[in-house]
């Protein structure tokens, strides 16, 4: 079916007020027929699922998908420009309008955390992006070439490696604000359609790092609302680029969120999502860093021949040396990296034994770099010895933990220092507990 012009505009205003809800199809085919007072069941899944991609257009349904939506009832009556205009570019235009709500601290901007967000983000890439700007942008607009290009991926590098070393909360702001009012007029700008695939690559990674600099920063519903939503638009921006690595990183964001936020079957589907966008990438460590989100995600699903599964094929895959550009996204999923995944993975299968050999491993070859790394690690081995009933072993990696963890925030080593608080009160009578009570406690 040909999509008009004018189905794709509403297919994109109905497409956006869902995506703030966390709303797919299903959730707004049952709110629509309520409106229309004909109960949940009325309208079936497949008619709301084409209204949000312009394969069809909700004429009877219009002002009941206006009401629950709240959108403008007379919308429906606007006719899409023959030209192409910023409104075309709705992955720009979210990004950074998400960006600033973010800077100004509008909580009512902000979107709730929940994993039918997170699932929404499948379904929203607008291929033609890049291609109607390289054709349409006006001349007025700045000229970009790669030495733009070049920038964001520096301040990518630079903006990182702080945030691995102190965590999220340092300094999220800053590259929140370098994405809105550096890198917004060069995506706004004019360049060839090789340049605007760079841009939007180099926009995604920028945009991706900022998501995860907020899902590290805390647990807050808008904190993680915002996660989400930067990691959606990392994903939209990389689909549109034409890079499944980037597109699979970001969906792999959302996975990871979704298993914090407790959605493990969302998080299933995702991470199935991820290991499939990486199916062509030739870059082991890519394909390890997918396959090892997926084991993580089933074993937290009580899946286990799906996690051992997928566990299998990341440790064939990390074993094999690397290959591609030393600037991929997925360069940094270092053996390391895989040992603590690995670990935990095999933790929550319950074997023990495994999981302390391959937390030692991860400190052995990776984590020292990095001390917010570290401390994550240090304390995921000091639960393994507890459970272990290595009591000594884990009063003793806990406060190495400790001495890692002073000056950096960053929720999973905030939520660590709280669990071995809870911990430490099954040992009373022991004075290297009180001691480390002592010091997590300030350190909370």
């Amino acid at each position: 079916m040909t999509r008009t012009p004018h189905a794709q505009h509403l297919a994109y205003l109905i497409r956006e007020a869902c995506l703030q809800r966390g709303w797919g199809p299903s959730r707004l085919a049952r709110a629509v027929g309520r409106a229309e007072g004909s109960g949940p069941d009325r309208l079936q899944r497949q008619y709301a699922r084409k209204w949000m991609t312009g394969e069809r257009t909700p004429d009877y349904w219009w002002p009941y998908v206006a009401r629950v939506l709240e959108l403008d009832p007379d919308a429906r009556g606007v006719p899409q420009p023959p030209t192409p205009t910023p409104a075309h570019a709705d992955t720009v235009a979210s990004v950074i309008q998400l960006g600033r709500s973010d800077l100004e601290v509008d909580r009512r901007k902000f979107l709730t955390a929940s994993s039918g967000y997170a699932l929404a983000a499948l379904g929203l890439p607008d291929p033609d992006s890049i291609t109607r700007r390289v054709t349409s942008t006006p001349a007025a607009a700045v000229r970009v070439g790669r030495g733009e290009v070049t920038a964001i991926k520096i301040m990518v590098k630079s903006l990182g490696d702080s945030a691995s070393e102190l965590g999220g909360g340092h300094a999220r702001h800053l590259a929140v604000r370098y994405l809105t009012e550096d890198v917004a007029p060069w995506l706004n700008g004019t360049y060839t359609e090789a340049t605007g695939k760079e841009m939007f690559a180099a926009a995604s990674q920028l945009t991706h790092l900022a998501g995860w600099m907020a899902q590290d920063e805390g647990d807050t519903p808008e904190l993680q609302g915002l996660a989400q939503g930067y990691y959606a638009h990392a994903y939209r921006l990389a689909d549109e680029a034409g890079d499944p690595e980037l597109a699979a990183t970001a969906l792999r964001g959302l996975a990871v969120q979704c298993l914090d936020l407790g959605c493990h079957a969302e998080a299933v589907q995702l991470s199935e999502a991820c290991v499939a966008y990486g199916r062509g990438i030739d870059n082991p460590r890519a394909v390890a860093y997918y396959n090892a989100t997926l084991a993580n995600a089933a074993a937290q699903d009580n899946d286990r021949h799906l996690a051992s599964r997928h566990l299998s094929l990341a440790e064939t895959a990390i074993a094999r040396p690397p290959a591609g550009s030393v600037d991929s996204w997925a360069a940094h999923y270092s053996p390391g990296r895989w040992a603590h995944e690995a670990g935990m993975v095999h933790n929550r299968l319950g074997d023990l034994t495994a999981a302390d050999e391959h937390l030692r491993l991860a400190l052995d070859i990776h984590g020292l770099d990095r001390r917010r790394t570290r401390a994550i690690v240090t304390a995921d081995l000091a639960g393994v010895l507890l459970r272990q009933g290595n009591t000594d072993g884990a009063l003793s990696t806990w406060s190495d933990f400790l001495d890692c963890a002073e000056g950096i925030r960053s929720i999973k080593v905030r939520a660590a220092t709280q669990d071995l608080c809870v911990r430490l009160r099954r040992f009373p009578s022991l004075p290297k507990a009180a001691d480390l009570r002592v010091r997590a406690a300030a350190l909370a």
